[in-house]
């Protein structure tokens, strides 16, 4: 009977190590193919993934894999990033794509406009990179803390936005 709790404690332990190996994995696709600036983009990252963990445990991750970073983000032990390290010295501010994968969470269509759900403090730099990009099909945005207010000219329009935006958040 006592083979029982030994058999559970190293069966549990064999699928936190998996479970491990599986994060370390997606932390460095991630890291080897896009920009990650900081732990909290990354934590996100993983959530969209499938990885739901905490600050601690993203922590250790990035100490035990010897991730290093600079200017450009977050980097490989092998020296590899994904190039954007380069464009970082460009005074351009970040596109679109880099503000909806780092701070949207939900987009949904309403008539001829679309409301991008964001974390606290995150409609501001969406808003203000759509924008700057100046998409033909948006009229105006309106920012709040947590939620931008995209204005197109018809419902067609905002639905091109919409899905263009969705696009960008379930990559």
């Amino acid at each position: 009977m006592q083979a029982r709790p030994q058999t559970a404690a190293a069966l549990s332990l064999c699928l936190k190590v998996a479970m491990k190996f599986q994060r370390h994995n997606a932390i460095r696709e991630l890291i080897g193919h896009s920009l990650v600036a900081n732990q909290d983009e990354l934590r996100r990252k993983l959530r969209r993934r499938g990885f739901a963990v905490t600050q601690a445990t993203l922590s250790r991750d990035i100490h035990e894999m010897r991730l290093s970073k600079g200017p450009g983000g977050y980097s490989l032990p092998n020296g590899h990033t994904n190039g954007s390290a380069i464009a970082i010295e460009d005074d351009a501010p970040p596109s679109v794509s880099e503000m909806i994968e780092s701070f949207g969470l939900r987009v949904q269509q309403a008539m001829n406009q679309v409301v991008v759900a964001t974390v606290m403090g995150g409609a501001q730099p969406v808003a203000a990179s759509l924008d700057y990009e100046e998409w033909p099909e948006v009229v105006g945005t309106v920012a709040g803390d947590d939620t931008v207010l995209v204005i197109c000219p018809d419902q067609r329009k905002a639905a091109e936005v919409e899905s263009r935006l969705r696009t960008m958040l379930e990559s």
